[in-house]
């Protein structure tokens, strides 16, 4: 989801539990189906963080976070709910909260905001956590931790920058450049393959290749 649409979706959300339930999946990244199955005994308010004991997918446990707007949202929400219920989100008279249910409230906040045209499901939430994560630095090595994933490639799917992100690195890399910056010293003896292309290419023009016919050696910035 498009950061706007993120902020426009949570000023109409007019519930104390609606709007726990979906900062939680913006911010954690959690599984509807893992947040559903969440108990009160799993949130520590004091440390900020939600145990799954048994991730939905990998049958893999792990901790995610609570950012500032998502534990004011939780700590309004545990002083409203109802004490006796085990788990963290319960429906009208259950035990627990139905996933045709938080579709039912989600897709009715995503109508509110003029969003319905767009398609978004409840997992776009924690598909767009993933991203904005990523596009804030956080490594995919952690992210992929944080999400549950076995595999490093699930967690690459996610790793879509933003343009503003592009932007950025683009124009952080060019200041490098303009300066005269390096992070490699081109006056080392620093050899780089040479394509078959280019090794013809240099022979055609009487050039004299160094050592490995394939190899270029780059001397003072000029490849030889």
């Amino acid at each position: 989801m498009d950061p706007e649409e993120v902020k426009h979706l949570i000023s109409v959300i007019d519930t104390i539990r609606d709007r726990a339930m979906i900062l939680m999946l913006l911010r954690t990244g959690m599984r509807i189906g893992e947040l559903i199955m969440t108990v009160v005994e799993d949130v520590n308010l004091t440390e900020r963080k939600i145990a799954i004991y048994e991730a939905e997918k990998t049958r893999i446990g792990r901790v995610v976070y609570l950012s500032d707007d998502a534990l004011e949202a939780v700590t309004a929400w545990l002083k409203n709910r109802d004490p006796h219920k085990a788990h963290l989100f319960y429906g009208q008279g259950r035990h627990r909260l139905t996933y045709p249910a938080a579709r039912a409230m989600f897709n009715k906040y995503l109508d509110r905001a003029g969003l319905s045209h767009t398609g978004y499901s409840l997992h776009c939430l924690r598909h767009t956590c993933a991203t904005e994560l990523l596009n804030a630095g956080m490594r995919l090595e952690c992210l992929q931790q944080l999400l549950g994933h076995s595999s490093i490639e699930m967690t690459r799917r996610y790793a879509r920058l933003t343009d503003t992100t592009r932007e950025a690195e683009y124009f952080n890399a060019m200041s490098i450049i303009e300066r005269g910056e390096r992070n490699v010293d081109y006056q080392l003896d620093s050899e780089l393959p040479a394509t078959p292309q280019e090794t013809k290419l240099l022979s055609s023009h009487g050039e004299e290749l160094h050592e490995h016919p394939y190899t270029l050696r780059y001397v003072g910035g000029c490849a030889h």
